[in-house]
């Protein structure tokens, strides 16, 4: 199969989406998508004779039976810029690879991140490493906010001061805020990405990378649209169950009106196999 073109793609290379106050995530290239995935997955030439209510038939089947490898043949590279502190819950995920921006060859610029209204929260009482979901009212998240920048501002003035002094930029930079933007480029396949998404634009995550995650998961959608839709169905918008779970679910619907349950199964925007599948997961929970 020759290098594909997605024209959706096409129209966003290099096109930076801005993210927080001075930060973006800009696609720079990519190898395959949709077709790519269909093309491994049959390991086969050319682009075949299937037509795309099949192909989306085929990537959905992989997506929710777990068949992960023919995701992995789409590689996105982007480019990427955002504070340091983001930047490391970012590279806990260790199958990409990247390049950062050296502060031992570069004078870092001067711009820190600095939340704003409903970014600024105090500690949640019930989550030890995340902020409350009530935000400080406007004039408190005010004065938080300024307080932050005013501190960024006098550290970067002391840093400039010792790189005037002639301190080795690797020095100079020690002192530097979490706050500080970083930038790198970053390369990932599709299944990875997936898997990256997956945590980091869920709720709990937090709100400066889910922003990030946001901005990665509209350029995907525009290199794989199908492998993403399936990927909103099982992944982002789905759940797993555990064995108790799927029992008292299953023994719920037992007790519900067969011509009630019929009509739900018929409205359900699920394909036949789909319903097949659904109601087999039912029956491995049913009580025995």
């Amino acid at each position: 199969m020759a290098h594909e073109r997605v024209p959706e793609a096409e129209e966003h290379l290099d096109t930076a989406i801005p993210v927080l106050d001075h930060g973006f995530v800009r696609l720079v290239d990519y190898m395959g998508g949709d077709a790519r995935v269909v093309q491994s997955a049959r390991v086969s030439y050319g682009a075949g004779t299937k037509t795309y209510r099949e192909d989306r038939g085929l990537i959905r089947y992989l997506l929710r039976n777990e068949h992960t490898s023919p995701f992995e043949q789409v590689i996105l590279t982007f480019h990427t810029k955002m504070p340091i502190f983001v930047a490391r819950q970012w590279v806990r995920h260790r199958t990409a690879r990247l390049n950062e921006i050296s502060g031992r060859y570069s004078i870092l610029p001067n711009e820190f991140y600095v939340p704003h209204g409903q970014a600024i929260a105090p500690q949640s009482d019930d989550n030890k490493q995340g902020r409350a979901a009530t935000a400080f009212d406007p004039a408190e998240a005010q004065s938080i906010a300024q307080r932050l920048a005013k501190t960024q501002t006098d550290v970067y003035e002391h840093y400039q001061g010792l790189i005037d002094q002639g301190v080795a930029r690797e020095l100079a930079r020690i002192n530097l805020p979490l706050s500080t933007y970083t930038e790198w480029y970053w390369q990932i396949d599709l299944h990875n990405l997936m898997h990256f998404l997956k945590l980091r634009m869920d709720t709990h995550a937090q709100f400066e990378i889910r922003e990030y995650a946001k901005a990665l998961y509209q350029l995907a959608r525009a290199v794989a649209p199908i492998c993403m839709e399936a990927f909103d169905d099982f992944v982002l918008s789905g759940v797993r169950l555990s064995g108790a779970e799927l029992s008292a679910l299953a023994d719920l619907v037992q007790r519900t009106d067969p011509e009630l349950w019929s009509e739900v199964m018929q409205h359900a925007e699920l394909s036949k196999r789909e319903r097949e599948l659904l109601t087999t997961k039912l029956a491995r929970g049913q009580k025995k």
